[in-house]
């Protein structure tokens, strides 16, 4: 799936004198307030974090009213950036007639309109539940619980809401894809791509931010939620 890409990023956290003796306490509370959210810094929703490491001895003290200490560290993050025309997969949670509803990595929700629903689909009522069903292929078939990939038309950032389309021959139910589609078509073709992209600075130092896509066969080894931490060095004792 697109939309998914890993940042190496070095950065700074501030920390209140109070938290001095738990330093690493403190900076991960921290980076936990970065999840779930949009952050324009990294130009995407921060879904993950780890290899955290300390890159100096000591951190530098800031003069002030309340004189914060800035630690210098690296990490690494997963996030989350759908962008116009990106293919993502997701759940379908409720269809009606005029719109399919679509849960995305188990957070972010996404709706596909009529209007970018192919004609090939038609809406219909079986046993008492809605389907989309393909005109074309009797067994292409969306339902309630089905997984689907559908092509990215925009993103609101602050809600974390996609709207979608179904428009693309390559989209519809994943199952019925991988089964009916060639290597050849343009799905095809993605899934066994792997890019690259420049990073961009971030916070206060303005390092570069490394990035590169994530793919979905590896979402298991980071379950979406901080873990892996690995800390090059203990800044509590110098910072008493």
């Amino acid at each position: 799936m697109e939309g998914l890409k890993v940042s190496d990023a070095n950065l700074v956290v501030y920390v209140h004198p109070s938290k001095g003796d738990k330093v690493y306490q403190a900076i991960l509370r921290e980076l936990s307030s970065l999840l779930f959210t949009f952050s324009e810094i990294f130009d995407g929703v921060v879904l993950s974090y780890n290899d955290v490491n300390f890159l100096d001895k000591c951190a530098k003290i800031l003069p002030g009213v309340h004189p914060y200490f800035a630690v210098k560290l690296k990490a690494k993050f997963l996030l989350f950036s759908p962008k116009p025309n990106m293919l993502l997969e997701g759940k379908v949670v409720k269809l009606t007639q005029g719109s399919i509803h679509v849960i995305v990595l188990g957070f972010a929700s996404a709706i596909i309109t009529e209007e970018d629903i192919r004609e090939e689909f038609v809406h219909k009522t079986k046993h008492g539940q809605d389907v989309y069903a393909s005109r074309s292929h009797k067994r292409h078939v969306i339902k309630v619980g089905t997984m689907i990939r559908f092509l990215v038309k925009s993103f609101d950032e602050e809600i974390l809401h996609i709207f979608g389309s179904l428009i693309p021959d390559h989209t519809g139910s994943i199952h019925w894809l991988d089964k009916n589609l060639e290597d050849t078509t343009p799905i095809g073709r993605t899934a066994k791509k792997t890019r690259e992209s420049e990073g961009e600075s971030i916070m206060i130092d303005r390092d570069s931010v490394g990035r590169e896509t994530f793919p979905m066969d590896n979402i298991e080894k980071y379950n979406l939620r901080s873990q892996g931490f690995h800390v090059g060095l203990h800044l509590s004792e110098c910072l008493k």
